[in-house]
């Protein structure tokens, strides 16, 4: 069993993926998929007059600021238009793939955050932000992804998950899809994006680095991480803690990514 997380930022090719998920089915290996789509929520959100605006926790982590209209957006998007986009295109290359979102059979659960503590950057105070839709998953429901499995299916996954008190609520994708491989007992966890892996000298594609320990990961995080490569490897990180072999940060672009990673080229995390 694998798990691939796909983000949704511009550069993703997400026909490349599909395209090795198919090849991946045909050769009977089971796998899981999670997808983002920030930047079209992004693009859709500014079209609908609600523009996205981003905060950066206490702890140094960025993340959408989310009320409940930047919700209502997410789902069309997230759970919409990318999540069936990717269906259509698994479903015409031949393989029987199911969308869902966290909400959907209570797939992913987690407690809303009570409040958001975060740094403003025009004054470099502190605030605190307590009407965020915002969690963390917590619990996955591996009885209904087994069912699907077990038949043949192919689950393709999006945010937002819902929380204890059956709110939707907006969680981290990288994240989600560690509580997943962690549930699955996924010997792989491959987290796909537009970049090649984790970089020592930021932006040089060269300078990739092969293999970080777990014990090194923080190590990454403080000196080497830009932008969300940081949460990737938060993610990374919690997922090798739930018993998951390995983590590959990899490159959607290019034919056969998710093979490529499984090789070994992107950043092994073990």
């Amino acid at each position: 069993m694998i798990v691939v997380k796909v983000g949704g930022a511009a550069g993703v090719e997400y026909d490349t993926v599909c395209a090795d998920l198919a090849q991946l089915a045909h050769d009977k290996q089971p796998w899981v998929l999670v997808h983002g789509g920030s930047h079209e929520t992004n693009e859709v959100a500014a079209q609908l007059g609600h523009p996205p605006e981003f905060v950066t926790s206490v702890s140094g982590y960025t993340s959408r600021r989310t009320d409940r209209r930047t919700i209502e957006i997410f789902e069309m998007v997230y759970c919409g238009k990318t999540n069936k986009g990717i269906v259509e295109r698994l479903q015409k290359l031949g393989v029987n793939a199911v969308g869902l979102s966290g909400l959907d059979g209570r797939l992913l659960e987690g407690p809303r955050k009570g409040a958001l503590k975060v740094v403003d950057e025009a004054t470099g105070k502190r605030r605190v932000i307590r009407d965020d839709l915002t969690g963390k998953v917590e619990r996955v429901n591996v009885d209904l992804l087994r069912l699907l499995l077990d038949h043949g299916y192919y689950p393709v996954i999006s945010p937002p998950a819902i929380s204890t008190d059956s709110d939707a609520i907006n969680v981290d994708g990288d994240r989600a899809a560690a509580r997943i491989a962690g549930a699955l007992a996924a010997e792989a966890l491959v987290i796909l994006s537009d970049v090649p892996g984790v970089m020592s000298a930021f932006p040089d594609p060269a300078s990739v680095i092969a293999e970080i320990p777990r014990d090194r990961i923080e190590h990454a995080q403080e000196h080497y991480a830009q932008g969300r490569m940081k949460i990737k490897l938060l993610g990374g990180a919690e997922a090798l803690d739930e018993g998951v072999q390995r983590v590959i940060l990899g490159d959607s672009r290019g034919e056969g990514p998710i093979r490529a990673a499984l090789d070994g080229k992107g950043t092994v995390l073990k």
